[in-house]
């Protein structure tokens, strides 16, 4: 057995991780030169940010195990408490969303309507459409307030998607699962909390994490523990198939796992006709610009939450801001501040083309108003481009997942993997990548 895996991100190097612990043996290919994909940390003048994904959450065992299991090469650090209030815009005044019975009720983010429509959520039957959009489920279970200024928003932050294209099944698998399984929302929740948990489920804490010195340590720890000598960097393969082997330059493999995006698979295997991949080639991903932003001396707002979120009704070129120097310790100087801004998505994928200066005057009026800045002069600031940002789980879900399982059972030992499939945060990605390592070493 002799696997190669295309692409060194988190979901490539925990599938490399976990086979070179069972001595399987296996060769890496990144087309770029370095590991990590596109998690990137970078510092600079007293900031350390990221230019890709900024945190993840501890939202599966799979997470759990990987991180006991790196301890010593990579510690996660877990965001501080105040990351715990969030911060959604409402008529342009930021106003923290519910957080428990109280709060919920005084609330001005949803109408009374609404609030009172919540109480009978746990006695209205399942829906029966299995390509439902999130938008049309949170319409019918809890309300338009709710979808406006709750489930808007934090879309936004996900998948900076739209909930009117989003596939409920795909894109937030637990919640269709709580109203499929259990019969509502609330009640699921309840039922779900009372079940027996091993003792690795409880640590499932659904905390937001990162690491101190920023995630690259987390994908630099994995590369480290895999062993540099089988990741091979600048490399842009094609793979050929011959009498049930693939081949990669010289060298010949029995198993391969892609972790590209869908738009680079005709590419990378060409032995598959482009008609027999559209399904999966034609997958939308979302454009997003992402602006680092450092103060040395902070003169703004309050900064004791986890960021704020902007829902589309409020009309703003911002998707949102993440307040990383409250999180984790040592991203700003003492008393200075480190935001993350998002623009673009699905919505305004126009915003994430711009020239840089453009962008700049675009969104300084917002920033400055939202974050109550006397002027805009951030001493850091790096803006990074993502054309093919975060996967969309919108129609033809179901048909991109059966083509996925149809092309896997034609072509015996090759697998897609990536965000093409289950889930695009990074628990998501350590899950599909621990299972199908475990796939793979039980084919032994």
């Amino acid at each position: 057995m002799r696997v190669a895996i295309i692409g060194a991100g988190l979901t490539g190097l925990t599938v490399a991780y976990y086979l070179k612990k069972a001595g399987v043996k296996f060769d890496v290919f990144e087309n770029t030169e370095h590991t990590g994909g596109v998690i990137r940390t970078k510092s600079k003048n007293g900031f350390v940010y990221e230019t890709g994904p900024n945190t993840g959450t501890v939202s599966n065992v799979e997470t759990v195990k990987l991180f006991e299991e790196l301890s010593g090469s990579f510690e996660p650090e877990l965001a501080d408490e105040r990351a715990a209030k969030r911060l959604i815009l409402k008529n342009n005044k930021w106003v923290a969303l519910p957080s428990g019975l109280t709060s919920g009720i005084t609330t001005n983010l949803f109408t009374l309507k609404d609030k009172l429509r919540l109480l009978g959520e746990p006695f209205r039957k399942p829906g029966t459409n299995p390509d439902e959009t999130i938008a049309a489920l949170v319409r019918r279970r809890m309300g338009t307030s709710f979808l406006d200024y709750a489930v808007n928003p934090f879309i936004s932050g996900i998948y900076a998607g739209d909930p009117e294209k989003l596939i409920t099944k795909f894109a937030l698998p637990k919640l269709y699962r709580l109203e499929q399984d259990y019969g509502s929302f609330i009640g699921g929740a309840i039922k779900k909390s009372k079940e027996p948990k091993t003792e690795t489920e409880k640590k499932v804490s659904k905390k937001i994490f990162s690491a101190e010195g920023g995630l690259s340590e987390l994908t630099n720890a994995l590369a480290e523990n895999t062993g540099y000598d089988n990741i091979h960097t600048g490399k842009n393969v094609i793979i050929t198939r011959q009498d049930n082997h693939y081949k990669i330059e010289n060298s010949s493999y029995t198993h391969v796992v892609t972790t590209v995006n869908g738009g680079a698979l005709n590419g990378l295997l060409p032995f598959i006709g482009t008609k027999e991949l559209k399904p999966v080639t034609t997958m939308r991903y979302a454009k997003v610009v992402e602006v680092s932003l450092g103060f040395n001396k902070w003169n703004g707002m309050d900064l004791n939450a986890f960021g704020g979120l902007i829902p589309a009704m409020e009309n703003k070129n911002i998707l949102g801001i993440l307040f990383m120097s409250t999180l984790f310790k040592g991203r700003a100087p003492e008393g200075g501040a480190l935001l993350t801004v998002f623009a673009g998505g699905i919505k305004k994928p126009e915003l994430a083309t711009l020239p840089e200066t453009e962008l700049i005057k675009l969104i300084k009026p917002e920033l400055t108003h939202l974050l109550q800045l006397n002027n805009f002069n951030p001493d850091l600031m790096e803006i990074s481009y993502h054309n093919n940002a975060i996967a969309q789980y919108e129609a033809g879900s179901q048909k991109r997942t059966e083509t996925i399982k149809a092309i896997e059972n034609k072509y015996n030992n090759l697998f897609l993997a990536g965000s093409i499939r289950d889930g695009v945060g990074m628990a998501d990605r350590i899950k599909q990548a621990t299972r199908l390592a475990e796939t793979i070493i039980s084919m032994r």
